[in-house]
């Protein structure tokens, strides 16, 4: 006969494997949903400032500032995988210094159960949009996205990209004014 601590560890092995087996089945469940959603971004109004960045070095580099207005529904990303989604906007743009600039601009986190219908109107940043050096002003092309993580209770941690951009340009000027 096996003693109890060995029928018991039998017991826990057996359990451990089959909640591992079905955790496994879950993530399987949902590994080929799409979580892409349309976006829609437009910006407001959009400064450029050369001022000194006092985190790195007395000198002046380019401080963007901008407000936005964003629309989408994310409501049906949600399923009984997904825990919360973490949304970030990004502002990617080049200079001669850098071939990719990216700046994370905002983010929100949205829980299950959540409101998770964005209608955002004259949003300011959230952060900082520092650039090292002069690349701002004037600047042509930067264009902005919204991504985000799925959070799921088992599984892989997608990046996930919304469908639609937003391209703007920054003013010639620096402007002169305070924020």
């Amino acid at each position: 006969m096996h003693t109890v601590l060995t029928r018991g560890n039998a017991i826990l092995a057996y359990t451990l494997s089959v909640l591992a087996g079905l955790t496994f089945c879950c993530f399987l469940s949902t590994l080929f949903v799409d979580y892409r959603t349309e976006a829609h971004m437009n910006t407001v109004k959009v400064v450029v400032k050369n001022v000194p960045d006092y985190s790195a070095s007395r000198d002046e580099n380019d401080l963007g500032f901008l407000t936005f207005d964003l629309q989408t529904d994310l409501t049906h990303l949600f399923n009984w995988n997904v825990k919360q989604l973490f949304l970030y906007l990004t502002a990617e743009y080049q200079t001669p210094n850098n071939a990719l600039n990216q700046v994370v601009l905002w983010d929100k986190i949205i829980q299950r159960g959540e409101n998770a219908v964005l209608d955002f109107k004259n949003v300011n940043t959230k952060y900082y949009f520092w650039d090292d050096g002069e690349g701002l002003k004037g600047h042509k092309n930067v264009t902005l996205t919204l991504s985000w993580n799925v959070i799921p209770n088992a599984g892989l941690l997608p990046n996930i990209f919304a469908i639609g951009q937003h391209s703007f340009q920054f003013p010639n000027e620096y402007a002169k004014t305070r924020m």
